[in-house]
């Protein structure tokens, strides 16, 4: 998080990846108050097998500073809390070149990206995956005939 203020958007994020069993570490650093606190966060965690998920608002450095500074995955996740996130979120968006951090808005969608991500290498998270899909289609198929019963 680059900061406090991004907890609870953080929170939804770390919500769904303790329901797929997968770890999280929360952790606060500014790109632009603290960049050297986050080059440290990103080599206590460089060598083991992490996608980082980064929440900032407002200018959104943090996740390109991230991006640019580490050979993991990087997913920005801007929290949708102000009324200048329709402006705020180009931040996110527009990368200098050679800076690709993946950008999704809702906070447990981010969550799955990063689980997809991690399920390369782990075929119970495939699995996982696999049988939360099947929920949410069968999930569509039984509202669909709800609807066409009760027109």
């Amino acid at each position: 998080m680059g900061s406090r203020a991004d907890l609870l958007h953080t929170k939804k994020v770390s919500a769904v990846l303790k329901e797929f069993g997968v770890d999280c570490v929360l952790r606060i650093a500014s790109a632009h108050k603290t960049p050297l606190k986050v080059l440290e966060i990103i080599k206590e965690y460089e060598p083991e097998r992490v996608v980082f998920i980064t929440v900032a608002g407002r200018s959104n450095a943090l996740s390109g500073f991230v991006d640019a500074n580490t050979t993991k995955p990087v997913i920005a996740t801007p929290p949708n809390n102000s009324e200048f996130t329709r402006v705020d979120i180009f931040s996110s968006l527009r990368m200098p070149s050679g800076v690709c951090p993946m950008v999704v808005l809702e906070a447990g969608e981010a969550a799955l990206a990063a689980i997809k991500i991690l399920a390369i290498g782990d075929e119970n998270l495939a699995r996982r995956i696999k049988e939360y899909q099947q929920k949410k289609q069968e999930d569509i198929e039984k509202h669909d005939s709800e609807v066409m019963q009760n027109g």
